[in-house]
């Protein structure tokens, strides 16, 4: 009987001692955002808390004090190293200068997952799931084409900031849908063909915006189609151009597909935006992150993570979904 005890507490502590490293292999999964306050990155950010919850992964997040902020990004990336994550997911404020880190994050054999905007070059990260940002751009110019109904057009662009990917990726798709000369999706330069005459960084910034649509506008009174990085720009150069009494004459279109955004679309002040899927992004970071951890398997290359077009009024020849579905859809306050 003794000899039966003494087994059966060699089998209880051998057990205990297997659950333990289970327990402590808990993934940690890093997630890095631009900024914590765009409710895009707040969506995001949900996305990500939600499927880690039910993958059982522990989320580590932080982010940049605001788009642009490398240097907070990179602290972020060292803290997340040093309390054990394996996997980060980032979405790159300057998408040149933070691959130096991520480079030493994955020597480190730490997964890293760009999501929404692609580091430079794209292959600095293990693997990126994102809006097919050119695709985006496209479908906004073929809708502003068909609705400009072959008037002479006179084009402002409001865009990110220079070098970008995800800001060049937009403006030149959407100078391609609508027909005219431009790059192709893996340019960083901003194409200028003749018909935009004035190009102007917003910083995707609803105040930048509105102040770089009142440039614009001393700089040619007669523009009468603006293309906007995002919806917080495009609202701004709403507020430029009533100001200037030119609202009900100047077409906007956009790309992001917020509940404000969406709003904005259904009251006339955008026609059209491109809408993205945010919280998708990140709950298939995490997944990725929580796979890794498991087998050891990398995700790799681009993952189209969708964009639908959203319109108030549909025009003939291009695919759209109205306000409802947008709204159905969107991410931030309804």
């Amino acid at each position: 009987m003794l000899q039966v005890n003494r087994i059966q507490l060699a089998i209880a502590a051998l057990a205990t001692s297997l659950s333990l490293p289970a327990l402590a292999a808990e993934p940690v999964i890093g997630l890095i955002t631009k900024t914590e306050t765009n409710p895009f990155f707040v969506k995001m950010k949900e996305g990500a808390a939600a499927e880690a919850k039910a993958k059982g992964a522990k989320l580590l997040t932080a982010a940049g004090k605001a788009d642009g902020d490398n240097a907070g990004q990179v602290t972020a990336i060292e803290n997340m190293i040093a309390a054990g994550a394996k996997t980060i997911l980032i979405t790159p404020s300057d998408s040149k200068a933070i691959v130096p880190t991520i480079k030493k994050a994955r020597e480190k054999g730490v997964l890293v997952i760009a999501l929404d905007s692609p580091t430079d070059p794209m292959n600095a990260t293990d693997a990126l799931f994102a809006t097919d940002n050119y695709k985006a751009g496209v479908l906004i110019g073929n809708y502003a084409k068909a609705g400009m109904a072959g008037k002479p057009v006179k084009i402002a662009t409001l865009d990110l900031f220079p070098g970008h990917p995800v800001g060049a990726q937009r403006h030149n798709g959407f100078l391609q849908g609508f027909g005219l000369k431009s790059l192709d999706a893996k340019s960083n330069e901003l194409a200028k063909p003749a018909e935009v005459v004035c190009m102007a960084d917003s910083f995707g910034d609803q105040a930048k915006g509105q102040t770089a649509m009142e440039n614009c506008l001393q700089k040619n009174p007669d523009i009468n189609l603006v293309y906007t990085i995002n919806e917080p720009a495009a609202a701004g150069a709403y507020n430029a151009l009533k100001k200037a009494g030119k609202e009900k004459n100047v077409m906007i279109v956009s790309v992001d597909g917020g509940c404000q955004g969406i709003k904005d679309v259904a009251a006339g002040k955008i026609a059209a935006t491109s809408q993205q899927y945010p919280l998708k992004m990140a709950a298939m970071g995490v997944a990725a992150g929580v796979e890794y951890a498991k087998t050891g398997k990398k995700p790799s290359g681009y993952t189209d993570t969708g964009v639908t077009l959203i319109a108030a009024k549909s025009v003939s020849g291009v695919d759209s979904k109205d306000t409802k579905v947008g709204l159905d859809l969107c991410w931030g306050t309804k």
